[in-house]
């Protein structure tokens, strides 16, 4: 073999990671979402089919505080908007795992074995993830001035597919057995 040291003039730290270039070849659809079509209109539950989209831009835009992006038999994305002072709301899921990571804004992350005792307390901000274990009370609260946007990963998924919530009143009421507003 031979050593050509101008090849590959970065070293990076990680050996396992690599600098590819990653090309559209028009063969499978990339989804682009422009910021006038990300209205409440706009987003809407693209699973179980293939799907591709710029997950940062998606969650900045979103304006709801709840809307599944994507579902299928074993994960679902979930995008949501908290207004100040708001949260998520005290919960459980005895046989989900999730997955939080926020995208604008800052807040408080807290969880524990026990609703009670929500012994870990974390400040989160842009780029922080919150990794709630199936059968963990958790909670996360909006403590800045603009709204936290952050999207969440289900897995298994814990919405009916097509879920939007415009507001948190809308999902209480939805989770008291007033019904989903399905967008399929």
């Amino acid at each position: 073999m031979y050593y050509v040291p101008w090849m590959y003039p970065y070293q990076h730290p990680n050996p396992y990671y690599a600098y590819m270039p990653i090309y559209n070849d028009m063969r499978h659809p990339v989804q682009q979402m422009s910021s006038a079509a990300m209205g409440q209109s706009g987003l809407k539950d693209y699973g179980p089919d293939p799907f591709v989209i710029d997950i940062n831009e998606a969650t900045k835009q979103n304006n709801t505080y709840r809307t599944a992006l994507w579902t299928g038999s074993h994960l679902q994305v979930t995008l949501m908007s908290l207004n100040p002072g708001e949260d998520i709301g005290l919960e459980i899921h005895p046989n989900i795992d999730q997955f939080l990571r926020v995208e604008e804004g800052q807040g408080i992350a807290q969880m524990g074995k026990d609703q009670n005792n929500l012994d870990f307390v974390r400040k989160v901000f842009d780029d922080s993830v919150i990794i709630v274990p199936a059968g963990t009370w958790h909670n996360v609260t909006n403590t800045g001035n603009t709204p936290l946007k952050l999207y969440s990963i289900y897995a298994p998924p814990q919405h009916p597919p097509g879920t939007v919530h415009v507001t948190k009143a809308d999902a209480m009421h939805a989770e008291q057995g007033g019904g989903m507003r399905p967008q399929w």
